[in-house]
């Protein structure tokens, strides 16, 4: 214990130093303000007359309010606290003249406040800290719960970990089953604050006792090492030096805990190595090995304990949640071989528009300039764009299959039914000839036979060659085109010629439907069937709200649905404009028009070169149709080089 005598008086012979000769106490002279301070153990201020107005009274309450505690002298005809000094101040007075035995007693009784106060305060302090404490692991917990990829999850667990104990380093292990049902330890993380440059690699260990990390998830109790190179004799496992070897490390103190699941079950280990006392010090040498390592605590081992419970939970729901989104992927997948598998001619496709907008996304994303500089795409956002590409033509399997493949303008049994007659037609022509032949033949013999034969096949040709005009005009107006074209005359000319019929009845060439759909100025489909295709949109959005969401995911249904919008108005289904359509809806589109475009495995057309498909879009975009900005980047960045990878 100790008291502080501030008045150089108080030494002197006969003085209050002399009073109190005796006591147990440390002694010491104070002069300044500034020195008057309060330490770990109990401390009394004994302040006598000549002192009072040394120090002020917000630093004697300042001393109190710190733990220590004042004991006044009286002056000479004082028999109370003097009203300059407040009597909440003080632990007691003593009148003048000072006796021993009064001082002794005043002494003792400030000690015994101070010690007092000292506890309060320490208790406060302690409070305080665990305060902090909870709080932390509340701040760590929620950090854990929110972060759902698996990597970056270990990484904050294991950097939470060493800053709340102040570790030098740390490794992480997680229990996992091979396919022959044993469990092992796989090595996922290393941090070291003092060799960042070590590198890290992965391996696997047996769950056994050997090892420190094996012992631990066996036994699922923790291990406290104050020096993990003077393990006791006793013990199943060891320490692996090869580290500590290679890199000129030396691992002394060690925490190694259990990570255990709500079940109580190990699914994994967390290793914790030289806590210090100054988590920014760098144990680049022995000495600083010896001077800055200590032993971890037993309130660490608390601390950590629990963070290993919110850490194994964590982990636990990041792998179920990996699990629940390797599980949707399966079903995308699986939606996504369904569509194509009824709609063959466009294998590839929904892939390759989800990749090209992932790195249209991408692209944006990182724009440093222009109006979409501050647009940034999370990474759940990113897997909603890629799901609804992956998905944004599934409501075809909503479509009538032939409608859905159709290549020409005319459906197969339609152009079979065409040649047929062509074909029937053509055989009469000839029949026609012969019986002309053998009727002349007939009546009129052999005269003049060989000029009228002359003139019966030139008419035959050139009737013939009329018939086979009209078979391939057919043909080729059978043909779609990329843009609105072509040239319809022939077809319409040939249209208006009769023949009779097996009946004798007169039929015309090409029926009013067949003109129709031949009539067609671009793709293959008639106004009917491009309103039925058009409604995959629709069946698609349907379908799509029927899928439970999670809230990263809920804007799929409709990125997907106006993937056929224009930002002019002339799109399907709505026919919204710019305002009511997404970004990512835009970057879908574009990415859409230029695979459809470019895709090779269409049967309906053929494929258009790159540069040429760009020209196209460009068009498009002059037209008000396509995003000006997102072209350009999609352009610039040459998205479509990589075909979506």
């Amino acid at each position: 214990m100790r008291y502080l005598l501030l008045h150089p008086a108080s030494w002197q012979p006969g003085g209050v130093a002399a009073i109190l000769e005796g006591a147990q106490v440390e002694r010491r002279e104070l002069r300044l303000p500034r020195e008057l301070a309060v330490d770990e153990r109990p401390t009394v201020l004994v302040l006598d007359p000549e002192s009072r107005s040394l120090f002020p009274l917000d630093v004697l309450r300042a001393f109190v309010d710190a733990g220590g505690a004042i004991v006044a002298l009286g002056r000479d005809g004082e028999l109370d606290v003097p009203e300059q000094m407040p009597a909440e101040l003080l632990a007691g007075f003593v009148n003048h003249p000072v006796g021993s035995r009064q001082l002794l007693v005043a002494v003792r009784a400030g000690f015994r406040e101070a010690a007092a106060r000292a506890e309060t305060a320490r208790a406060r302090g302690e409070a305080a800290s665990r305060s902090r404490e909870i709080g932390e692991l509340t701040r760590i917990g929620v950090a854990l719960g929110t972060e759902r990829d698996l990597k970056a999850l270990l990484d904050l667990i294991l950097t939470q970990a060493r800053r709340i104990t102040q570790s030098d380093a740390g490794s992480l292990y997680l229990v996992e089953t091979s396919g022959q049902g044993q469990k092992r330890l796989r090595f996922r993380l290393a941090q070291t604050y003092s060799k960042p440059e070590a590198p890290f690699v992965e391996f696997t260990m047996p769950v056994d006792r050997t090892s420190l990390a094996g012992y631990a998830a066996v036994t699922g109790e923790p291990l406290v090492l104050d020096d993990a190179y003077f393990l006791p004799p006793d013990v199943e496992y060891s320490i692996n030096r090869s580290f500590d070897e290679r890199y000129g490390y030396r691992t002394k103190s060690m925490l190694v805990i259990p990570m255990k699941d709500h079940k109580e079950t190990v699914i994994g280990v967390l290793q914790l190595i030289n806590r210090k006392r100054d988590f920014e010090a760098v144990l680049a040498a022995p000495a600083d090995v010896e001077r800055q390592v200590v032993p971890f605590s037993r309130r660490t081992v608390e601390l950590v304990t629990a963070l290993a419970g919110q850490a194994a939970v964590a982990i636990e729901n990041s792998q179920l949640y990996a699990e629940i989104e390797n599980l949707f992927k399966g079903f995308v997948n699986a939606a996504v071989t369904a569509i194509e598998q009824r709609d063959p001619t466009t294998f590839g496709h929904s892939g390759r528009v989800a990749g090209m907008t992932v790195g249209l996304a991408k692209v944006v994303d990182r724009a440093g300039d222009g109006p979409y500089r501050t647009i940034h795409f999370s990474r759940e956002q990113i897997r909603e764009i890629e799901y609804a590409g992956l998905l944004h033509d599934f409501g075809k399997v909503g479509v009538r299959e032939q409608v859905l493949v159709k290549a020409k303008k005319l459906y197969p049994h339609d152009l079979a039914l065409i040649k047929q007659r062509y074909a029937f037609v053509r055989r009469t022509a000839e029949r026609e000839f012969w019986r002309k032949r053998a009727l002349f033949l007939e009546e009129h013999g052999a005269k003049g036979y060989e000029a009228f034969l002359k003139t019966l096949e030139d008419e035959q040709v050139r009737e013939l060659r009329e018939l086979d005009r009209f078979l391939e005009a057919v043909e080729q107006a059978n043909e779609p085109t990329v843009l609105a074209a072509g040239r319809f005359e022939d077809v319409k000319t040939i249209a208006g010629l009769r023949y009779d019929d097996v009946d004798g009845r007169s039929q015309p060439f090409l029926t009013e439907e067949e003109l129709r759909y031949l009539a067609i100025r671009k793709g293959s489909l008639d106004e009917t069937e491009r309103l039925e295709i058009e409604s995959h949109v629709n069946h698609t959005y349907r379908f799509l709200l029927q899928i439970p969401w999670t809230r990263e995911l809920q804007q799929v249904p409709l990125i997907a649905y106006g993937h056929h919008e224009k930002l002019d108005g002339r799109g399907y289904p709505r026919k919204v404009t710019s305002e009511a359509i997404p970004i990512q809806t835009r970057m879908m589109t574009i990415s859409d028009i230029y695979d459809a475009l470019t895709a090779a495995d269409r049967p309906y057309k053929p494929a258009v070169p790159p540069t040429r498909a760009l020209d196209i879009m460009t068009d498009e975009v002059q037209a008000g149709q396509l995003d000006p900005l997102l072209f350009q980047l999609f352009v610039e960045a040459k998205v479509f080089e990589s075909g979506g990878a």
